[in-house]
């Protein structure tokens, strides 16, 4: 037996070969990890890593579906239509009990209570190299199913795009990669989670690179769209390479003519997002004080939330999930005026009671479907004054929809394609385009370029300015410290002298701080202390030059990341 078997293999095969193939996979794994990935190794992980994101995203979605048709018998495609036939006191109790259940998992597996979403993955591919918090990922991925299948008035991308951070966290920290190869993972696992979540490859990829890592550099490029690739293959296995909305035929263009009312309307949804996420953050403003003032324990405020949303939903069940009816019946022109109003109306206060409220979900599903509805009233009216001049109303719903959602996301490149992926339909880009680029320009002067950018902001994060900014402000002195005794630090007792009149900085202290203590002092340096007990331990010393030096090589090799 022992010699058929030999025959089948091939020649010089067998124990040894076998052993050899095994030392030479832990050779190349130990090279992997000592060196980094080399480029087809790194395309390889690229690939992997969208595959993985992709059926994250594809998990997500479907854990959606099933808890929507478990609470309401049916999915977000029909959920107003069925949802507005369900006893009262269930559309009320379904989010109360799912807004408790996400209180309890955030109390329990977050610090802080908040669901982590795509401004944490901005923040820590910008400053925790590539890096997110794995823990209260999963708790936030968990909490944002619970919220959207139980009447939560939110959108998947947000968690979903943390939920694929988490993918190439582990990734990163499993291959020992470097901030930039950390990065890049990030942005190969959100373009496969976002080209999955919305059957959108080359949006994806954009998507990736204008919201996450806020480059074009072009060694990401290839890797990236590999991901985004895999994570449609992934979604279009499960659901086919439909677009998720269809739009009626001859919503084309009028006349060139009608461009001013496009760009009007560009006008008008930058104001329609600067208010919805002012309302957001109106709303957790408000929730914090209430939260401080009372006392109440953090599980309760989703809770609370709920109730609101199911009072809400009570009479306007379209609030309920992603909104995907709601913009479908937009976009295809089956609302009238009033109708559209009112639904765009209560859907802003269900969006800010649901993201201050601090349940799960993201922001740019109801930016979508805000703007649908914004461009449809606008396209009513619009057709009504000039109607031998004016095309289909319901092409002013699909760039209102488009011009929301870039406004809010601060990325009119990945919005367009998104739109335009979605619908199918690349035939209207001019009054797309037109709408978008006005919405943003003018979005972008009543916030901190985006949504997410200014929840940042708000935690004391500056991203927006760029990192000759927020790059002083994150790296500490201990960095570029000389520590004490070394032959290029100054001697122990002139800094024992130094530390006793008072003059020194914490260990923590940024170079930032420390550079503008150079510059009103004047001093060459300073020693660096830690305050452990009575008394300060002197770790070193930090000399002007060195903080200089030390900034301009971090900004170079920024410079160098995103433009290599």
């Amino acid at each position: 037996m022992q010699d058929k078997r030999q025959d089948h293999m091939p020649k010089g095969w067998g124990r040894q070969g076998y052993r050899h193939l095994r030392r030479n996979l832990r050779r190349g794994w130990s090279v992997l990890l000592a060196r980094g990935p080399g480029q087809i190794e790194f395309w390889l992980i690229a690939l992997l890593i969208g595959i993985f994101a992709g059926l994250a995203a594809l998990v997500f979605r479907i854990g959606i579906g099933t808890l929507q048709r478990l609470a309401y018998g049916t999915d977000d495609l029909t959920m107003a239509s069925v949802a507005g036939h369900l006893p009262w006191w269930w559309v009320l109790a379904v989010p109360i009990l799912g807004g408790l259940a996400v209180g309890l998992i955030l109390d329990r597996f977050t610090p802080d209570g908040r669901v982590r979403a795509v401004a944490d993955v901005i923040e820590g591919a910008a400053l925790e190299g590539g890096r997110v918090e794995i823990r209260e990922g999963l708790a936030s991925a968990a909490a944002s199913v619970i919220t959207l299948g139980t009447g939560g008035s939110s959108g998947r991308e947000g968690p979903v795009v943390h939920l694929a951070g988490v993918i190439s966290t582990l990734v990163a920290n499993r291959i020992k990669a470097t901030p930039v190869t950390g990065r890049e993972l990030l942005g190969c696992a959100v373009a496969g989670a976002v080209a999955a979540s919305f059957n959108a490859p080359i949006a994806g990829a954009l998507f990736a690179h204008e919201v996450v890592l806020r480059n074009f550099a072009m060694r990401a490029f290839a890797p990236i769209a590999i991901s985004a690739v895999a994570g449609t293959v992934i979604n279009r296995m499960r659901y086919g390479g439909v677009t998720e909305f269809q739009l009626p035929a001859g919503g084309g263009l009028g006349f060139y003519i009608e461009l001013p009312a496009f760009m009007l309307l560009g006008l008008v949804c930058a104001l329609v997002a600067a208010g919805l996420m002012a309302g957001i953050f109106r709303a957790e403003t408000i929730a914090n004080r209430i939260m401080a003032r009372t006392g109440w324990p953090r599980w309760l405020r989703p809770t609370l939330a709920g109730a609101a949303l199911g009072m809400i939903a009570i009479p306007y069940p379209h609030i309920i999930g992603v909104g995907y009816e709601a913009t479908s019946a937009a976009l295809t022109g089956r609302l009238d005026l009033w109708t559209a109003v009112v639904f765009a109306l209560v859907k802003a206060v269900a969006v800010a009671i649901t993201l201050g409220g601090r349940m799960g979900g993201g922001v740019f599903s109801p930016a979508l479907v805000m703007g649908a509805l914004t461009g449809l009233a606008f396209g009513i009216l619009a057709t009504a004054i000039a109607p031998h001049a004016s095309g289909n109303e319901t092409l002013y719903a699909l760039a209102g929809m488009g011009a929301v959602g870039a406004a809010v996301l601060g990325a009119p490149i990945s919005t367009a394609m998104i739109v335009f992926e979605l619908t199918g339909d690349w035939q209207t880009g001019i009054a797309v385009m037109t709408t978008i680029s006005l919405s943003t320009a003018l979005a972008s002067r009543m916030v901190e370029r985006s949504f997410f950018l200014t929840q940042l902001k708000r935690r004391g994060v500056h991203i927006a300015e760029g990192p000759q900014v927020w790059l002083p402000r994150q790296m500490r002195v201990t960095a570029v410290m000389r520590e004490i005794g070394s032959k290029t630090a100054p001697a122990a007792d002139l800094l024992r002298n130094m530390v006793a009149d008072g003059q020194m900085v914490a260990d923590q202290t940024t170079l930032g701080e420390a550079l503008s203590l150079f510059d009103r002092t004047g001093a060459a340096f300073y020693p660096i202390v830690r305050q452990d007990g009575a008394s300060p331990e002197i770790l070193g010393a930090v000399y002007h030059i060195d903080a200089l030096r030390g900034l301009a090589t971090a900004l170079g090799a920024v410079a160098a990341e995103q433009h290599g």
